[in-house]
């Protein structure tokens, strides 16, 4: 008893740190530090903010009686500090701004439960849309506008120009790194690198596919002609480093499409003047992950087929023990098949069932979502 009264603190302390590992969809305290060290290089005050809204949510998930084990492993907190990172980049005042973020997270651990049960019966994870659907609902009631956000498809320009501007960094490898830095609210380049980092400690193969989704999505963006302010401050490169990093266990392909979709949703919701912040990374990686599980069902609705097609064929060649032995045979092996692809896909493309215990975010293999 006594070693585990001691054990407590850690515990708290690693779950804090996980939570904050979940916004780039990693389950592991290592990418949280990297991930808060970041917030700390580019501001504090970023830092303050996820920390009160990961542990807001937190208690919030611990009183409406979730999963302990999920919230251990950061599933519940990541939407909370992503809220309150919303609140101190969307208000000034620290005081309103810290206010509307103990509720603001408070309110997206309470939403998470049914929410992430409507989603996982349509076989989506949730990543982090309980944070976007709580900013919405608070941020025209504060401004009165959606258009009080000076960046329409943006995070917003965190503070923090301080660090990198005195390296005399390449404009492109700037902006990517930035877009990185984006994806959990900071904006410079040595933030992005502290998040890279992080994210490499948990997994090489994530922190490539990071890497090129942000790359894909801040030069397809360069192309179509996005004002240069943004673009340096990561606004355009985090979805594609996101939606790279949710589909990454799906296969490049999946990866490449993704972004795609990402890039054309962001470009689309420019012209709205609604700061969709993370929207275009969630409902693309939805629509790719929908589209891969209607594909899949497909499949194994042919398989299933072509067994039962052979098992009647070899039931009809006559009355003996032998056919009917090797038809049954053969149904049996298209159950197994049926259930070893749904097993599949079950463990495949979800934040909202298990993501980040046995992959990362809702999708993989590694234990995800999700922003």
């Amino acid at each position: 008893m006594h070693a585990e009264h001691h054990q407590e603190p850690f515990t708290a302390l690693r779950t804090l740190l996980r939570s904050f590992g979940q916004i780039v969809l990693q389950r592991d305290a290592r990418t949280g530090a990297c991930v808060l060290a970041a917030w700390l290089v580019c501001d504090p005050r970023l830092a303050c903010a996820a920390s009160t809204g990961a542990i807001a949510a937190n208690v919030g998930a611990v009183l409406r009686g979730y999963d302990p084990g999920e919230t251990r492993d950061g599933l519940h907190g990541f939407n909370g500090a992503l809220a309150a990172l919303a609140a101190f980049t969307f208000v000034a005042d620290d005081a309103t701004a810290m206010a509307i973020a103990i509720l603001a997270a408070t309110a997206a651990a309470w939403f998470l439960g049914p929410w992430a049960r409507l989603l996982r019966s349509r076989g989506l994870g949730y990543y982090s849309s309980p944070c976007l659907l709580v900013t919405w609902t608070w941020l025209p009631i504060v401004h009165g506008a959606f258009a009080a956000s000076s960046v329409g498809a943006g995070v917003g320009l965190s503070v923090g120009g301080n660090a990198s501007d005195a390296v005399a960094w390449m404009p492109f490898a700037r902006a990517l790194l930035a877009g990185i830095a984006q994806t959990s609210f900071a904006s410079t380049a040595w933030a992005g690198l502290l998040i890279l980092a992080g994210i490499a400690m948990s997994s090489m193969r994530c922190a490539a596919f990071a890497l090129a989704g942000a790359a894909l999505a801040t030069a397809a963006h360069s192309l179509i002609g996005v004002d240069t302010l943004s673009l340096d401050a990561g606004l355009w490169g985090f979805n594609g480093a996101l939606t790279a990093l949710a589909l990454a266990d799906c296969g490049a392909l999946a990866a490449l499409v993704g972004v795609c979709v990402s890039i054309s949703l962001q470009q689309a919701a420019a012209f709205s003047g609604v700061p969709v912040l993370t929207a275009p990374f969630v409902v693309a990686t939805w629509t790719v992950s929908h589209f891969m599980r209607d594909t899949r069902d497909t499949h194994i609705s042919l398989n299933t087929s072509s067994f039962d097609s052979a098992a009647k064929r070899s039931a009809d060649i006559g009355d003996s023990e032998e056919p009917r032995r090797f038809a049954r045979t053969l149904k049996r092996r298209a159950s197994a098949t049926l259930l070893y692809e749904n097993g599949r896909h079950h463990v495949i493309c979800t934040h909202a069932r298990r993501p980040h215990r046995a992959v990362n975010a809702d999708v993989g293999s590694r234990a995800a979502h999700p922003r």
